[in-house]
């Protein structure tokens, strides 16, 4: 593949996109800051579906060989960022999943971990971001097609596996902040007439 074929490939609109939202993604994860559980999984509801509509975007390539693009997430950022989720969703990180392959010799639900997916998701965008970095184009490439090729068979269930924990998790939220107000309100309309 020609030089121009390449960067007209890595540095196409949709790419550009998703690296931002990639970016985005694991600068929140890595951040210092220390968000509520309701501010953590607020900003996941939003970035993991964009994340997701924009890997849907990304182009069809055609391997250059059969190298794979370096890995920068060294077994200790993925602990570093499992065990600082974990911390943060307490009981709320286990979920049941039925969209796992054991499910299928299982009766039971498995259960999974909110923590264990979202650091599974940050290792392989992590390493495509990482690659788009440096900008070596046939690199950026190589990082491209694996990025997507895990997408579709790999991080993209497990993205759309942790959003029903996380939905459920910022609905009861909503709910239980919608309850406190309506008690409050009663209290202080009760106030009124003692």
């Amino acid at each position: 593949m020609e030089r121009d074929d390449i960067s007209q490939i890595v540095y196409d609109k949709n790419v550009i996109d998703f690296v931002a939202v990639a970016a985005e993604f694991c600068h929140f994860l890595e951040n210092e800051a220390e968000p509520t559980r309701s501010e953590w999984v607020d900003r996941m509801l939003k970035l993991l579906p964009l994340l997701y509509v924009k890997a849907l975007l990304l182009p069809v390539t055609e391997e250059l060989n059969d190298e794979f693009p370096p890995t920068f997430v060294r077994e200790e950022d993925y602990a570093r960022v499992a065990s600082r989720i974990a911390e943060l969703m307490g009981e709320e990180d286990t979920y049941l999943d039925v969209f796992v392959e054991e499910m299928k010799y299982s009766e039971r639900p498995i259960s999974a971990f909110v923590s264990e997916n979202m650091a599974d998701l940050y290792q392989d965008i992590r390493n495509f971001v990482s690659v788009y970095q440096f900008e070596l184009k046939e690199q950026m490439l190589y990082a491209l097609t694996t990025c997507r090729e895990t997408f579709y068979l790999y991080w993209g269930q497990k993205l759309v596996n942790v959003l029903r924990p996380l939905h459920t998790l910022k609905c009861r939220d909503e709910e239980s902040s919608i309850e406190n107000d309506n008690d409050i309100e009663n209290i202080n309309r009760e106030e009124l007439w003692d």
